[in-house]
């Protein structure tokens, strides 16, 4: 039995979802609206202020559809209320992030610079202070594209593990490898 998929959502104020007859959920906020298909299998209703979700059977199927849906369905809730953000740290001597609209501009260490060009419900900022590594700030409404681009930025220079550089998320912890012993 799916315990997450049993779980009802509960809607902060400002938050309206609605089902359509070809079960196509659509939430609403104060940050924006998205939308997802839902399999046909899985019902939905909102009761009290509480979206639920129900299947026709406890197949193995079922259940991984149940939760699977629920739990997109939160996030998506928890998007349009309060939105998602992601940070993550540059770190490497001459590494240099800025943001220009929906594309970055990266030097990471290669002969070339990168354009990054992000989606168009991404939010990005960037901040280098002096002396300290530079930081990008994503924020966004739907956390699946956020997830998607940050692990696409990540993916162009993953930190390393001899000295750490490279870009990694805020608080992410980098397993240091002890370099080559010393010849005698």
């Amino acid at each position: 039995m799916s315990r997450i998929g049993k779980l009802p959502i509960k809607l902060p104020k400002g938050v309206e979802i609605s089902v359509s007859d070809d079960n196509v959920l659509t939430v609403k906020g104060p940050l924006g609206q998205l939308t997802q298909q839902v399999n046909p299998a899985i019902t939905m209703n909102v009761e009290d202020g509480q979206l639920h979700f129900n299947r026709p059977s406890d197949s193995k199927e079922h259940k991984a559809m149940h939760g699977l849906y629920r739990a997109l369905a939160a996030n998506m809730v928890k998007g349009v209320s309060e939105g998602f953000k992601v940070v993550q740290e540059v770190i490497g001597v001459g590494y240099k992030v800025t943001a220009n609209g929906q594309v970055m501009e990266m030097d990471l260490g290669y002969s070339h610079k990168i354009f990054f060009e992000l989606a168009p419900e991404i939010k990005v900022e960037t901040v280098t202070e002096k002396g300290k590594n530079p930081i990008i700030t994503m924020t966004s409404i739907d956390k699946q594209v956020l997830g998607q681009a940050a692990a696409k930025i990540r993916s162009l220079r993953k930190p390393e593990p001899y000295k750490g550089k490279g870009i990694r998320f805020q608080g992410e912890v980098i397993r240091k490898k002890a370099g080559k012993a010393a010849a005698k």
